[in-house]
């Protein structure tokens, strides 16, 4: 459905994509995962043909990318990460506007954004402008639908929206899924990685890894180990000095540890921490998360 070949793109010689090339395959709920500019904004501007890459090439439904822009528009849903509807027109006033477009109406394709749209439809005479930021989600996402896309790019559609907002957001989009749509989204947060049927780890312009979440966790290649103390600072900086220590990061209210030993002494390593005065030391084994994977890939 989606094929990136080495798409290169720099800023006044500063270089935001490092030849990425991917497919991504027709109906498939795909992410991609990194931090604030790690390349994923500039991949959708291109994708959706506002940017032209330096170099590379990529097509979309078998249409290339720069030949077919205006077919390629009119297959695509684009849901930029900053807000971008008519902030002094209506939820219904924006709904039209878009759907007018496209050449289609609301009536038309109500049945695809339905499920959306009803929760925000008591407030179709609200101005965007004074949504709260999940209804302006949901806004966003009917105006992205109305046409009947074919594909839906959706960029950090969930940044700034409240941890049931995004609950909310994510079911939705498996909901689309359903439909037959191809969706891409991109998002700083790593625990929507497992929402996707495959991930992209992108970081500094590059991709690090793609595979499923299960799959790049599966393949985590050392013993991982949780450990935490009464001062846990302390803990972090003491396992940085410890001659066996391969890594050693904060995560949540553990440290995240793999050893350079194909296995690890409890006991030793327990007897270094207490000589470096830390008490109610805790080891115990971890599960490698994709936040796991990716630190993993930088090192």
């Amino acid at each position: 459905m989606v094929s990136i070949q080495n798409i290169t793109k720099s800023y006044d010689g500063i270089l935001a994509l490092d030849s990425i090339s991917l497919e991504i395959k027709r109906g498939e709920l795909f992410g991609f995962i990194g931090p604030d500019g790690a390349g994923k904004t500039s991949l959708f501007r291109i994708l959706t043909t506002l940017l032209l890459p330096n170099s590379g090439s990529a097509s979309l439904a078998g249409l290339d990318l720069v030949i077919d822009y205006k077919q390629i528009r009119l297959l695509l849903g684009y849901m930029p990460g900053k807000f971008s509807l008519y902030q002094d027109l209506s939820i219904e006033e924006n709904l039209e506007f878009f759907a007018s477009v496209f050449g289609t109406t609301l009536e038309k394709n109500y049945d695809l954004i339905r499920d959306i749209y009803v929760q925000i439809e008591p407030f179709k005479e609200r101005r965007a402008g004074q949504l709260s930021g999940g209804m302006k989600q949901k806004l966003a996402l009917c105006c992205a639908l109305i046409h009947k896309p074919e594909i839906l790019i959706l960029d950090e559609p969930t940044t700034g929206v409240d941890a049931v907002s995004r609950q909310e957001f994510w079911h939705m989009l498996k909901t689309l899924q359903k439909s037959g749509i191809t969706i891409m989204v991109s998002t700083p947060y790593m625990d929507e990685a497992n929402l996707c049927d495959r991930i992209a780890l992108i970081q500094s312009g590059k991709i690090l890894a793609t595979d499923s979440p299960s799959v790049l966790t599966q393949r985590f290649p050392k013993k991982l180990y949780a450990i935490r103390s009464a001062t846990m600072h302390r803990l972090l900086t003491a396992l940085r000095e410890y001659e066996f220590t391969e890594s050693a990061y904060a995560f949540g209210e553990f440290i995240h540890y793999t050893d350079r030993r194909e296995n690890l002494d409890n006991v030793e390593l327990s007897n270094f921490l207490v000589g470096n005065n830390l008490e109610s030391i805790e080891i115990k084994d971890a599960e490698s998360t994709i936040e796991d994977v990716f630190i993993r890939k930088l090192a």
